[in-house]
């Protein structure tokens, strides 16, 4: 049902004129009344998003951290929301962020007690955070381990009944589950949930149904938010209702990791046995010997295009491996396309006889268009970036159709909808042209406003010139005051080559991002069960208050990394160090140091370890600093 606006609307104001009054009252005086410090930044940054919702457009609202920039961007959404009887949208930069926002004590919960508002919040979480009643169905048959009997306790008692059920399964609700035993349950690109005679008892439907009725918010991750984008006009064809429902607005918290969010959503995958798997559950008793062959065929042909893209792979220790396609891979694509048509009509006959199970086949045909397709870009040669990675274990051929800007311009940018981009840092040196060209934005309203702390009585940044064989014992000896340190690489690789090199006492004293669920490994971190963190994600939204964080590792620089997808920014360049690569290390350097200071009772110090190349940049961003190094 739809809610009151939190203030009363006259004949003689317009409702923008009556929220700025609001606006005003709440942050000059009840909230200062009940506590909360009055910061001229947060009230500016509040009624600059008035103004773009009023004239709908995009607002890069960099504000310093200790703005509060999260109750100025929540007052005006939530009032927006309810007069346009359509909920607002808070998309966080990953998961563990969504969790943050809503958790106790934290600002919405807060606005709700002083302000006494009945702030209606709903969570809609990525597909893979749900549990899949299907695949873990599968996994229950080989997994013996404990962890698949918690999940399976867990579950609702009619579950495969009937009658109503509460939302469930959600990855946050098993804690102590591994990334690495998550990935075999939950929902991923192979499950075809149009097709599934489950999806009406999935926990991820139960929820999606949850979330659509939210009368104020509805906070997902901005993954979530692309994947919308990228699969809304095929859902809508095929009569299925999109992610997420029509909003008022678009909050982007973290918003400049939107287009890593885009160019996760908008690919094709293609992985080296899920095919393989897949036609194997089909290949049942009663299955014409036509079919048999052309399944055959496919799986044969497979092995060998994939046999020749590890040929074709240059290694490297980057997670995207470059391709340099030969002939040879590309006459194998050539002739995957034909195998999958070839089948595809061997199917229709099937569909006649029944002896395959209805949804088998409806989840191969959909699986198989879809692999038929994502092979036929890749083969064209044409503006696609393609690249070879590890997802969930397994080598993964992934395919991006067109540069995201493109993709991002038309499906979002070019709406008459306001979107809000909210972060300490959006701009290099008060310049937001490097994150609006990679987006695709081109009329926007901006502003940048300081943090309100003195830095300079509450941080010291040692700067540390190092080789890099050098940093494992720089941080070991640091460790040893036992003070809350979290440790940031540039990424997965670094992360884990600094575990197998650190001595194995000090390594069972570390938690390392991806050994469990991220957020309750963040929990375990704020509570003191262990002292350190290790992070390869965490650059940003970490909200790590007083004693619980006191110092932050900069292990190495956050350049991005030499890559197909970066390959191709660097191509559009003039000069790609100075337009794509600095830029991006100078705004992740900027997030990483602002996990530190986070309120004004905040004390500690930031390391940065730089090796030989990386001490060469050094006068690159000692400007962007929030102190002088000691």
């Amino acid at each position: 049902m739809r809610q009151s606006l939190p203030f009363q609307l006259t004949k003689d104001k317009s409702f923008f004129d009556s929220l700025s009054d609001w606006i005003g009252d709440v942050l000059y005086d009840e909230l200062p009344e009940k506590g909360l410090e009055c910061r001229d930044e947060q009230i500016f940054m509040a009624y600059q998003i008035e103004k773009a919702l009023k004239e709908k457009t995009v607002l890069f609202a960099e504000a310093g951290v200790g703005t509060g920039k999260t109750i100025a961007y929540l007052l005006p959404a939530i009032s927006y929301a309810r007069y346009t009887g359509r909920p607002a949208l808070i998309a966080c930069a990953d998961e563990t962020l969504i969790d943050q926002l809503v958790k106790e004590g934290g600002d919405i919960e807060k606005l709700r007690e002083l302000l006494k508002l009945n702030v209606d919040v709903r969570l809609a979480k990525s597909r893979d955070q749900y549990l899949c009643l299907k695949r873990f169905e599968e996994a229950e048959k080989i997994e013996t381990d404990e962890w698949i009997d918690d999940i399976a306790i867990s579950l609702p008692e009619n579950v495969y009944g009937k009658g109503s059920i509460q939302p469930y399964g959600a990855r946050s609700d098993y804690p102590a589950v591994s990334d690495e035993s998550w990935s075999k349950v939950n929902y991923n690109s192979l499950m075809q949930c149009g097709v599934c005679e489950l999806r009406n008892r999935c926990g991820q439907t139960l929820h999606r149904a949850h979330y659509r009725s939210s009368t104020d918010l509805i906070i997902c991750s901005q993954d979530f938010l692309m994947e919308h984008l990228a699969t809304k006009e095929s859902r809508e064809r095929e009569g299925h209702l999109p992610l997420l429902p029509d909003v008022s607005m678009v909050v982007l918290d973290e918003g400049h990791l939107l287009e890593y969010a885009a160019q996760k959503a908008m690919t094709y995958k293609v992985q080296s046995h899920t095919i393989v798997n897949l036609l194997d559950r089909l290949m049942v008793d009663g299955v014409r010997e036509t079919t048999l062959y052309a399944m055959e065929k496919l799986q044969d042909d497979h092995d060998l295009f994939f046999d020749q893209l590890r040929d074709d792979v240059v290694q490297s220790e980057e997670s995207r491996k470059k391709i340099n396609k030969s002939k040879q891979l590309l006459s194998y694509g050539k002739q995957l396309v034909q195998d999958v048509e070839k089948l595809l009509e061997e199917f229709v006959f099937e569909s006649e006889l029944y002896m395959i199970p209805e949804y088998e086949l409806n989840m191969a045909e959909e699986f198989l268009e879809l692999y038929q397709a994502s092979i036929k870009i890749f083969i064209a040669q044409g503006d696609a970036v393609d690249w070879l990675e590890e997802t969930d274990g397994e080598e993964t051929l992934v395919i991006m159709p067109r540069l995201i800007t493109e993709v991002l311009e038309e499906k979002l940018f070019s709406k008459k909808l306001p979107i809000i981009f909210s972060s300490a840092t959006l701009s290099v040196d008060k310049d937001f042209s490097y994150i609006a060209k990679s987006l695709g934005i081109s009329n926007y309203m901006s502003f940048s406003v300081p943090s309100p702390f003195d830095y300079e009585e509450v941080m010291k940044i040692y700067v540390n010139e190092v080789n890099q064989s050098e940093k494992v014992k720089v941080v070991e000896n640091l460790l040893k005051d036992k003070q809350k340190t979290l440790i940031l690489f540039k990424s997965k690789h670094s992360m884990l080559k600094f575990k197998s090199d650190l001595s194995l006492m000090t390594r069972l004293s570390i938690a390392f991002e991806g050994d469990q669920e991220l957020s309750s490994t963040v929990q375990q971190f704020q509570h003191g069960e262990v002292n350190t963190l290790c992070s390869y994600h965490l650059w940003e939204g970490l909200d790590l208050p007083e004693e619980s964080l006191t110092r932050v590792v900069i292990f190495d620089l956050p350049f991005p990394p030499n890559d197909p997808l970066f390959d191709a920014k660097r191509s559009f360049a003039q000069n790609p160090f100075e337009e794509v690569d600095l830029p991006f290390m100078l705004l992740r350097l900027q997030q990483g140091i602002g996990r530190l200071i986070r309120t004004s009772n905040d004390h500690g110090e930031i390391h940065l370890l730089l090796n030989q190349e990386e001490a060469k940049v050094k006068n690159q961003f000692m400007n962007i600093l929030p102190v002088k190094p000691e």
